[in-house]
């Protein structure tokens, strides 16, 4: 399902009234929305060929602050700008917002209008290239889980995000009761998103008080990752409009169960399933297998691309569906790695780790990354584990918090042969400076633990 607007329609809709404003945007490091609102005039006449933002954009935290220790830009530098060239194939409807349209940008150097190598659209069409350098082309699909609260956003953060009180008072894990409910935030999600040429399938209540899973139809990976982008600044945006906060939030609370965001995979030739044999134990081709084999392999080496924040690893706890090993199963959900599928054309491998709160773009060029590794490599696939795996004490190991997970992700010579030393490098920066920053902070906990007794 392609974006739904042509340069002409929006041509048209503008001479009508219909649309008065464009939102020409780029993807920043933390998978999040930025750019600038175009009256559309100006957009056709001249800006859907390049506008500008400051460099910053990436190089930045979720505060907009302007950490030291990046290559790319800095006070020392001026922060200059880059590019903004409209990729006019996402141009596209923002149905819940009046007279809106959208398009995604890709990022250029403004010198040499090069493409931005850390940019996380362009470090998955770099993964893509490399797939199908090797013949092949990749097919994603992200869940999109996340928490919907009674009061809004403003009401939140006044209170200090205190009292948090979830729009529901039980778990709601395919609640169709509880979920009528919660229609009038989750039916135009549904609605405006498949307006906006987002493929939804459908949405559920997830294991949890307040928690919604929205999923949307696999597509070809770029398109995947924009679809996920788009879908959660539009809950987002819709939650808001409906006076309530909607939070992507790994692990709000410590007794409830966070958000995930599993990453299905596959690859294809044209129409070809390549993942699929039906001679195959699990009906696995050799090629999925040695794909897969990578994927897991590495997992503790891309980590901090499928959590990165100090929270993320907060969710990690056995017993709550949230893996704790990098290790394969069939349809079982204890596993890092989920087989589904298996003896049918669909079948594929479900990552099971990442949180709610990826960048849909760094996640899947990470996953593409070390299962082309494990392609080139012919490597071997270990037998799947069995029964809960929860009680796995040997291998699949991986980092448990952030500081592990910037290290490994330092020393993988896997991702620096595969993205470039400067853009691991930019990434390691990333992190560190989250771990910085928390660092710094006395935390509630500690005071309420300490204040008297220590």
């Amino acid at each position: 399902m392609p974006a739904n607007l042509t340069f002409d329609d929006l041509k048209t809709r503008a001479n009508s009234g219909e649309i008065d404003t464009v939102l020409v945007c780029l993807v920043d490091m933390q998978g999040r929305l930025m750019g600038k609102r175009f009256h559309v005039q100006n957009f056709l006449d001249s800006s859907w060929k390049e506008t500008h933002c400051c460099n910053y954009l990436l190089a930045t935290d979720l505060e907009m602050a302007t950490p030291t220790g990046y290559e790319s830009t800095s006070w020392q530098s001026g922060y200059g700008d880059y590019v903004m060239r409209a990729d006019l194939e996402t141009l596209r409807l923002m149905p819940w917002l009046e007279g809106t349209a959208m398009v995604l940008c890709d990022i250029l150097d403004h010198h040499t209008h090069e493409p931005v190598p850390h940019s996380p659209r362009q470090i998955l069409k770099t993964q893509i290239a490399r797939l199908e350098a090797l013949g092949f082309g990749a097919k994603m699909a992200t869940e999109l889980e996340f928490f919907l609260f009674e009061k809004s956003f403003d009401e939140i953060r006044k209170s200090g995000f205190r009292d948090l009180e979830p729009i529901s008072g039980y778990n709601e894990d395919y609640h169709i009761l509880q979920t009528t409910r919660e229609e009038h935030v989750m039916r135009p999600i549904r609605n405006h998103l498949y307006a906006a040429g987002i493929p939804v399938e459908n949405t559920k209540g997830e294991a949890e008080t307040g928690q919604e899973e929205l999923n949307i139809r696999y597509a070809e990976a770029l398109s995947c990752a924009d679809h996920h982008t788009i879908a959660k600044h539009a809950v987002k945006e819709i939650a808001w409009q409906q006076g309530h906060a909607a939070s992507f939030l790994p692990k709000w609370h410590k007794d409830k169960v966070g958000s995930s965001s599993h990453v299905h995979m596959s690859l294809w030739q044209g129409d070809t399933p390549v993942f699929y044999d039906k001679d195959g134990e699990h009906s696995m081709s050799e090629v999925m297998r040695h794909f897969c084999a990578g994927m897991i392999a590495y997992a503790p080496e891309y980590m901090f691309f499928l959590a990165p924040y100090v929270n993320s690893y907060k969710r990690f706890a056995k017993g709550t569906f949230a893996p704790t090993r990098a290790i394969w199963s069939v349809d079982n959900r204890t596993a890092g790695f989920r087989l589904c599928g298996a003896g049918s054309k669909g079948v594929r491998m479900e990552c099971r780790i990442g949180g709610s709160d990826i960048n849909p773009y760094l996640a899947q060029a990470a996953l593409l990354a070390a299962g082309i590794k494990g392609i080139e490599d012919k490597m071997e696939l270990a037998a799947p584990a069995s029964g809960d795996v929860y009680a796995e004490t040997s291998g699949g190991e991986i980092p448990q918090n952030l500081r592990d997970a910037v290290e490994t992700l330092r020393g993988s010579d896997m991702l620096r042969a595969a993205m470039g030393d400067k853009v691991v490098d930019h990434y390691v920066r990333c992190g560190e400076w989250e771990q910085e920053e928390f660092e710094r902070v006395v935390t509630d906990w500690e005071i309420a633990r300490g204040f008297e007794r220590a």
